[in-house]
């Protein structure tokens, strides 16, 4: 069974097609680029996956369940979880806390526990506390987990993000071009990083870059897109030779 299935994905804004019958299908524990021209319909395609958009028709199966139109936080405690172009962090908080609220789908206590500090209160604080610190010591941010998040180099804000998507306990993670802004030495260690995550939670891992030295570095299959549509899909050496791609991208 995929991990992740998608069959003629479609959704339209006024007469423009920005998705025009998309279909992936992604194995458990592959790491797979969603790569094209910038107005390709890459972010539109996350935004559907993750329940920001509602598809006009086509399906969206998670490890054989249907998450096709669900709401966001449906789709997120069914496993699937995502960065962003533009960093969203809660840039106020700490980095501690930024990975805790993460940690919404597997720690509970009611309002009246945390108001009145009750013991269930402190118990699941404390479980919440020890599991964000053992995520930032994965990604080298335990030594910081009191700075704001504010206060962190651009790359670390990056690796905070992914600590806080992966604390909502995936099967998926989608990354939206996590070495937007990077220069080469962070882009390096971001490579690393996500090579990393997949092979310690097993994770199954589909990101959107424009960094073609990142793509070809770590994905193991691609899918292009062009104007919404399909452009190549197959092993990564394979399309980024494909003719078509090499137009899309340069021109002819």
């Amino acid at each position: 069974m995929a991990m992740l299935e998608v069959k003629d994905l479609n959704i339209s804004f006024g007469g423009l097609k920005a998705v025009d019958r998309f279909n992936i299908t992604i194995e458990k524990g592959e790491l797979y680029g969603l790569i094209g021209p910038n107005g390709a319909g890459k972010t539109t395609t996350f935004n559907l996956l993750t329940g920001v958009y509602k598809p006009d028709s086509g399906s969206i199966s998670l490890n054989g369940k249907d998450i096709t139109g669900k709401r966001t936080i449906d789709i997120n405690q069914a496993g699937v979880a995502r960065t962003f172009q533009n960093i969203r962090l809660f840039k106020n908080l700490s980095v501690l806390d930024n990975v805790k609220v993460g940690l919404h789908n597997n720690y509970k206590y009611s309002t009246i526990e945390g108001i009145f500090r009750m013991p269930r209160y402190y118990k699941v604080e404390k479980e919440m506390n020890k599991r964000a610190m053992e995520l930032l010591k994965v990604f080298g941010l335990d030594g910081e987990n009191n700075f704001k998040a504010s206060n962190l180099p651009y790359g670390k804000q990056r690796k905070l993000e992914i600590a806080r998507a992966l604390s909502t306990n995936p099967m998926l993670l989608l990354l939206d071009e996590p070495a937007a802004g990077m220069n080469p030495n962070e882009t390096a260690e971001l490579m690393e990083t996500i090579r990393f995550v997949r092979d310690k939670f097993g994770m199954t891992i589909l990101l959107i870059e424009h960094d073609m030295k990142l793509v070809s570095g770590i994905c193991e299959k691609l899918t292009v897109l062009n104007f919404g549509h399909v452009l190549a899909q197959g092993k990564t050496t394979e399309v980024l030779n494909n003719p078509q791609v090499i137009s899309a991208y340069l021109g002819d």
